[in-house]
C-alpha cells in the first residue's frame, strides 16, 4: 500500500509540475505595444522597417518576444492616417512611431483629442 501511495503522489506531482509553466505564463504582464504609422505600404518601406526592427533589437526589444508592433499602413491614402492613428491610441500603444513626417502629425491630434 505504501508503494501505491507513493506512485499516486508521484503522478500528482508530475501533473502539478506540468501545469506550473502554464500558470507562470498566465501571470506574466502583457507585452508592450509599439504602434507604427506610415502613409505608404509595407512593401515600399521594407528597408526602413528592417532598420527600425534592428534598432529595437539593439535596444533589447524583439518583436514577438518582448514587444508587439501594431502596424498602420495607409497605402498611399492620406485620409486614412487619422483613422489608423486613432486605432493605435485605442489599442493603448505605449509608443507610436512615425515612418514619415511630411503629412502632418495625425497621431498627436488624435491623442490630444483635436
Amino acid at each position: 500500500m505504501n508503494i501505491c501511495l507513493r506512485r499516486r503522489e508521484f503522478i500528482a506531482g508530475l501533473g502539478g509540475a506540468a501545469a506550473w509553466p502554464l500558470a507562470a505564463r498566465a501571470q506574466q504582464p502583457p507585452m508592450p505595444v509599439i504602434g507604427f504609422l506610415n502613409s505608404g505600404s509595407a512593401l515600399a518601406f521594407q528597408r526602413h522597417l528592417d532598420a527600425f526592427r534592428q534598432g529595437l533589437k539593439e535596444a533589447g526589444y524583439v518583436e514577438g518576444r518582448n514587444v508587439e508592433i501594431d502596424y498602420g499602413w495607409a497605402e498611399g491614402q492620406q485620409a486614412r492616417l487619422p483613422e489608423l492613428a486613432a486605432a493605435l491610441v485605442r489599442r493603448r500603444a505605449s509608443l507610436i512611431a512615425r515612418g514619415d513626417k511630411r503629412h502632418g502629425d495625425h497621431s498627436d491630434r488624435v491623442h490630444r483629442g483635436s
